[in-house]
C-alpha cells in the first residue's frame, strides 16, 4: 500500500531548488511583464468576468434523476451546496477564445518554492484555440478581484492527455499552471497563501470540501459554491474513459465548476488539495456527482517541471 505523499514531505526532492535565484525561473519583475499584468487587470472588468462562459460549454446540464444511469444514479440524499465569498487560495482562470468570447475555469494555489503555481483541470486548458489575456483571479466573487489579477506564463499538462484526449486520457486530467506576478511585482502565493498538494491520497475520505464556480447563477455576478461530503473510489465502466477516480456527491456543480478543488484537513488543520473537478467525463455527467483524476507521481512530475521552468508538453 502506498503512503500519501505531500509536497511538504518532499524536502529531499526540492532541496536543490534553494540554490536557484530568489526570483526563480519565472521571475517577472521587469517592466514589460508588469505592464502585461496591469493590462490583464484592466481588461477583466466585473462585466467581462460575469459574461464569461465555462471552458466546456453545456457540460453537466441538469437532468431528471430518473434519466440517469450508472454511477450518478444515486438514491441516497446528496449533500447541498451553498454560495459563499470564496477562499483566497481558490479562484478562476479567465481568457478570451478565438471568437473573442470570455471563458473561465477554476484553479487552486498550491505551496511552491517560488509561490507562483496553481493546479486545475487539464480539460479546461488543453484546447489549442487561442487563449488571449489568460489570467488568474484569486477568490473571484460578486464581480470583485480582491487580490488582483495574475497573468499565466506556462501550462503543464501530461503529454498522454494531449495524445489521448479528454476521455482516453481522463486519468491525467490535471494541470499545473505557472503564473506571472501581479502588476506590483508580487507572486500569487505571497498574497493568498497556498495549500499543500497530496499525492496518492487514498480514495475514501469522510470530510471533503468541494468548491466550484458555476456557469449559471441567479445573479449577474456569481459566487462560488461550497459543499462538504465524502469521497469514494469509482472505477470507470466506460471503455473510452478508463481509470480509477475520486467520486463525490454534492448538489449543483454544473458546467463551469471544472478545476475546483477537493480539500481535506491535513497536519495541523491545514487544508490539503487531493483532487480537482475533472477526470471521468471531464468531471461527471450530472450536477450532483463530481469526479477527479487520482493524484500520482505523474502530477508530481508536472509540479517539478513547473518549479524548474522546464518547457511544457504540447
Amino acid at each position: 500500500m502506498r503512503r500519501p505523499l505531500a509536497v511538504t514531505a518532499l524536502a529531499a526532492l526540492l532541496l536543490g531548488l534553494t540554490a536557484l535565484s530568489p526570483g526563480g525561473p519565472a521571475a517577472t519583475a521587469d517592466p514589460g511583464r508588469r505592464a502585461l499584468a496591469a493590462a490583464a487587470d484592466a481588461y477583466w472588468t466585473a462585466d467581462r468576468m460575469a459574461d464569461a462562459l465555462p471552458a466546456e460549454a453545456g457540460r453537466r446540464a441538469a437532468v431528471a434523476p430518473e434519466s440517469v444511469e450508472g454511477p450518478a444514479a444515486r438514491k441516497a440524499p446528496v449533500p447541498p451546496s451553498h454560495p459563499f465569498d470564496g477562499l483566497p487560495q481558490v479562484g478562476t482562470f479567465f481568457w478570451t477564445d478565438g471568437h473573442g468570447q470570455g471563458r473561465f475555469c477554476g484553479g487552486t494555489v498550491v505551496r511552491s518554492p517560488y509561490r507562483n503555481l496553481v493546479v486545475s483541470a487539464a480539460h479546461c486548458l488543453r484546447r489549442p484555440d487561442p487563449k488571449r489575456r489568460l489570467s488568474f483571479v484569486p477568490q473571484y466573487h460578486d464581480g470583485l478581484k480582491p487580490h488582483g489579477v495574475f497573468p499565466v506564463e506556462a501550462i503543464y499538462i501530461d503529454q498522454r492527455y494531449y495524445d489521448l484526449g479528454t476521455d482516453g486520457g481522463a486519468r491525467w486530467d490535471y494541470t499545473v499552471v505557472r503564473l506571472g506576478d501581479r502588476s506590483d511585482g508580487t507572486p500569487v502565493e505571497r498574497v493568498t497563501g497556498g495549500f499543500d498538494l497530496l499525492f496518492h491520497p487514498g480514495y475514501r475520505h469522510s470530510d471533503v470540501r468541494l468548491i466550484g464556480y458555476p456557469g449559471n447563477s441567479d445573479t449577474k455576478y456569481p459566487k462560488p459554491l461550497d459543499c462538504r461530503s465524502s469521497t469514494s473510489r469509482y472505477t470507470s465502466t466506460d471503455p473510452k474513459a478508463p481509470g480509477d477516480f475520486l467520486e463525490i456527491p454534492c448538489a449543483g456543480y454544473v458546467g463551469g465548476t471544472s478545476g475546483g478543488p477537493f480539500l481535506i484537513r491535513g497536519v495541523g488543520g491545514r487544508s490539503v488539495l487531493i483532487g480537482v473537478i475533472g477526470g471521468y467525463h471531464t468531471g461527471g455527467d450530472t450536477p450532483d456527482v463530481s469526479y477527479s483524476s487520482y493524484f500520482t507521481e505523474d502530477l508530481l512530475d508536472l509540479y517539478l517541471d513547473a518549479v524548474h521552468g522546464e518547457p511544457p508538453a504540447g
